[in-house]
């Protein structure tokens, strides 16, 4: 039996155009990742008939959106530069936070700058990813684009106050998709930074604690995931909490409950 559909179901992003221009012969894929014919990809259009795609519903950060149906693994040059501004944004907005903003900048801040790189950027970069990945693999198009005004604003706040509140930006994701679908999609990020974290307290249990440097990059590492799986896991505006929840309850209180217990066993162990 088909799964149930949500009425936005040819649209997983809110639209902000009234007036949308929906595909007269477009089909969904299966749960397996199967395609029902045609195999055609759909994206949102602006009213010119342009191929766009909007950051949190928001029609005046509209950008051009290349459409591309290969491998699943593919990047576009376009995604890649976005990638790396919101990355490079995001690892100078922490590495501020770590030296107390930019009023008490210290000789070791190039350190923190790489430290938040090789520790923390992963969980931001892996979690878009997951989110990409599950989205491509059920037919939909989707390419990560950067928030120009969400980095400007988090790095004006961690240079200036020593507090990081960004939105680097996220996955922008067109398509017909089922609401169980638009579920796994959301829910495949904050799953990401679980497994990270399982993965590094892992390592702290093999190695008996914190040893040498190693000792900095897993704190770190494990401090990163927790806070970034607990805050996309609120259910509000754009986050991925809203759209679990929206999905299943019994999955999004799980979630919300393993994410909270990451948070707690973190600081419980003195890391930060």
């Amino acid at each position: 039996m088909a799964a149930e559909r949500d009425p936005r179901a040819w649209w997983v992003d809110d639209d902000p155009l009234e007036a949308r221009q929906r595909a007269s012969s477009h089909s969904s894929a299966r749960d397996d990742g199967t395609w029902r014919q045609p195999r055609i990809r759909v994206v949102q259009m602006d009213q010119g008939g342009r191929v766009s795609s909007s950051f949190f519903g928001d029609p005046r950060s509209m950008r051009s959106a290349s459409l591309h149906k290969g491998s699943i693994w593919h990047f576009s040059r376009t995604e890649i530069n976005h990638l790396a501004l919101a990355t490079g944004a995001f690892t100078l907005a922490l590495a501020l936070m770590f030296d107390g903003g930019v009023f008490s900048l210290s000789s070791s801040f190039p350190f923190l700058c790489l430290l938040s790189l090789i520790s923390i950027a992963p969980a931001f970069i892996l979690h878009e990813f997951a989110h990409k990945f599950v989205a491509k693999y059920y037919g939909c198009w989707a390419e990560f684009r950067a928030d120009p005004g969400g980095l400007r604003f988090g790095l004006i706040l961690a240079a200036f106050l020593g507090i990081v509140f960004m939105a680097p930006g996220a996955v922008m994701v067109a398509g017909n998709a089922t609401r169980s679908q638009f579920g796994k999609i959301a829910v495949a990020g904050p799953i990401t930074n679980m497994a990270l974290w399982a993965l590094a307290y892992g390592v702290w249990i093999a190695l008996g604690g914190f040893v040498g440097l190693i000792d900095v990059i897993l704190r770190y590492w494990l401090w990163g995931n927790a806070i970034l799986c607990a805050f996309n896991m609120l259910p509000f505006g754009p986050l991925d909490g809203k759209k679990i929840k929206t999905w299943s309850e019994p999955i999004f209180y799980t979630c919300l409950s393993i994410a909270v217990a990451m948070v707690y066993v973190t600081f419980n162990l003195g890391i930060l």
